[in-house]
């Protein structure tokens, strides 16, 4: 190299010389950096692709879990049904409560009032959906008057609901319990009371379904009482 000293006292080169080996060794340098620089651009392509799949995987993640979610509010919300759909039909023992009527009957009456008859036809219609359904039938009356009476009474209203539902409602004796004669037991009326008494003259009759039978409450309709 051959040059001449600046005013800042800096050398400036008139011309440089570079052996083979000098030339050889600076264009391996620049190779070097320029294959760097291709590696380097590489490498964000590919941390690029890989932000992109790792944001593609927890967008399906978060799809994933808003599915999940949704199916156990699905799940509780069943749950949920089944829990008050238990608590509106009732539990009886081994038994589920599918429909219940209550007959009530005048002071002294066994007869069973017309109006009682398409009721009880919906029951046995309700009851008749399911395998393995019993229909039970209990009377009831006051405790006015001698309780031999009243017992005799209650057996008396108890056997005439049951004829209407065996005749007109076509239920197979299999499928009915033993009519219960309950005479003055368990009053839910006041005796004291002529509205008391009239709600203790009653038969109630219930549509059951034996649990080991049924299974599950899920699928059984919506009974109004």
């Amino acid at each position: 190299m051959q040059g001449s000293y600046n005013a800042q006292n800096q050398m400036v080169a008139d011309w440089v010389r570079f052996n083979g080996e000098d030339l050889e060794q600076a264009e391996s340098i620049q190779a070097g950096v320029h294959q760097t620089q291709v590696q380097a651009a590489k490498n964000q392509a590919e941390l690029q692709q890989q932000a992109d799949a790792l944001a593609a995987q927890n967008a399906a993640l978060k799809a994933q879990q808003e599915a999940l979610d949704k199916q156990q509010a699905e799940i509780a919300a069943n749950k949920a049904a089944i829990a008050a759909t238990s608590a509106r039909f009732g539990q009886l023992d081994d038994y589920y409560i599918l429909d219940e009527v209550t007959v009530l009957f005048g002071n002294g009456q066994t007869k069973v009032d017309p109006k009682y008859t398409e009721p009880l036809m919906d029951l046995v219609a309700k009851a008749k959906q399911y395998n393995g359904y019993n229909i039970q039938v209990k009377g009831y009356a006051s405790a006015v008057g001698s309780a031999a009476l009243n017992q005799e009474r209650s057996e008396d209203r108890a056997e005439n609901v049951t004829n209407i539902i065996i005749q007109q409602g076509h239920v197979p004796l299999t499928a009915m319990l033993a009519p219960g004669a309950m005479g003055e037991s368990r009053q839910v009326g006041n005796d004291k009371t002529e509205q008391g008494q009239a709600e203790n003259r009653r038969v109630v009759v219930q549509a059951l379904l034996n649990k080991g039978i049924a299974g599950t409450l899920a699928g059984l309709p919506e009974t109004k009482k």
